[in-house]
């Protein structure tokens, strides 16, 4: 069952993609104590990504911070290389915090996989935003499949 407002964030850890390289982040770092706003995409640099998922959050940045966000993180199916240069060409420096879950356990741990293998990409993360509170999750927003209506920084921005 996909995760839900109420549940705790499942302990584990991603990979961080940084500009020193790779390094290993547990989710209980990343959550605990602090509110953060962590969103799901398929695919860097796939179209509806690239052009509205990413870009969304990076223009609601200030605003969700104002409102008391201590950290955004973007999360990925892909490595850490890949999501490094995906901020790079996004043009993000320090706002969106870019997470590797190489081998979707993260994902499949919130029961947010999605099976695009027949389309040659494997076992990807449904697109989604969650909002959470000291590693409790307060919010959820996952997208029906071709759909970006409730994961948009707009429509956490409005949520929290």
């Amino acid at each position: 069952m996909p995760i839900q407002a109420g549940d705790t964030i499942p302990t584990t850890t991603l990979t961080e993609a940084t500009a020193e390289g790779p390094r290993e982040l547990s989710t209980d770092a990343l959550f605990g104590g602090k509110t953060v706003v962590l969103f799901g995409v398929p695919g860097a640099f796939t179209p509806t990504c690239s052009a509205k998922h990413l870009p969304s959050f990076l223009e609601s940045a200030e605003a969700l911070k104002a409102k008391g966000v201590d950290t955004i993180a973007c999360m990925a199916v892909n490595d850490a290389f890949v999501l490094r240069a995906w901020a790079k060409e996004q043009g993000i420096t320090n706002e969106v915090v870019m997470l590797a879950d190489g081998a979707a356990a993260f994902t499949k741990a919130l029961g947010l996989e999605l099976d695009l293998t027949a389309r040659g990409m494997g076992v990807r993360c449904q697109r989604f935003a969650l909002v959470a509170k000291d590693g409790k999750v307060t919010h959820v927003g996952v997208e029906q499949p071709g759909a970006f209506e409730v994961s948009s920084g707009q429509a956490i921005l409005a949520a929290i």
